[in-house]
């Protein structure tokens, strides 16, 4: 009788250097992580490849992974991808494409919303809501008790962009002191560490005024598609 062939290899062992490699340098490209570097990265997960056998390796998963993160790659295109690079000369193993398909299934998310953070130079909106309130505090009485629209806005600040207000809204007790009048609203601020609290006030005749401008725009826009 020929002897038994030996039991195959623990699933994944070889895959932990690649795997190991593939999570650096999303952690120096997508994630900020500045000190992730080459002779990091070989020292730790391929300490007896040569640096050149290394870098070329590194250039190609990074591409390889930049290509998909680009393309933000569904289940079905990656697998379309991975097989094509399998198939072409100098590409990738049937191996190494197992193993870069599993990272991206389980990092797609995280590199994804890195990707739109990076893409973004201003501030975002977070949330918004709004309200129809009567107006308990004015300078001239016969505004009090008027009806008035509310909006509140919560921007997360990416940028360096800050609105000229001297008014500050606190969003608990939903008051403001110092009101800053833009014409066609009353402005007020909040700003914490991580967001801009904004709220504008528009009694009936701003908001008719908004309104107005609205259907201005509306048209104008109109205008230009027929045109074109």
């Amino acid at each position: 009788m020929a002897a038994p062939e030996p039991p195959p290899p623990p699933p994944g062992d070889g895959s932990k250097p690649l795997s190991g490699l593939l999570s650096g340098i999303a952690q120096a490209a997508y994630h900020g992580k500045a000190g992730i570097t080459e002779e990091l990265l070989r020292g730790q997960l391929y300490p007896e490849a040569a640096p050149e056998e290394f870098r070329a390796l590194r250039a190609k998963m990074g591409g390889l992974l930049q290509s998909i993160a680009s393309a933000d790659m569904d289940l079905n295109q990656l697998e379309a991808f991975l097989t094509a690079q399998t198939k072409k000369q100098g590409g990738i193993t049937a191996d190494q494409a197992a193993v870069i398909a599993k990272f991206w299934k389980n990092h797609r998310t995280k590199i994804h919303e890195s990707l739109i953070n990076q893409s973004r130079w201003d501030n975002v909106l977070k949330n918004m809501n709004w309200r129809v309130d009567l107006k308990s505090q004015s300078r001239h009485i016969d505004q009090i008790n008027t009806p008035v629209a509310i909006v509140e806005m919560e921007l997360g600040k990416n940028g360096q962009w800050q609105p000229d207000v001297s008014g500050l809204w606190d969003p608990k007790s939903r008051s403001c002191e110092g009101a800053c009048s833009h014409g066609m609203w009353t402005l007020c601020s909040l700003r914490t560490e991580e967001s801009e609290f904004l709220c504008l006030e528009f009694d009936e005749a701003k908001v008719s005024q908004m309104l107005k401008k609205l259907s201005e725009i509306e048209e104008s826009m109109t205008l230009l598609t027929q045109t074109t």
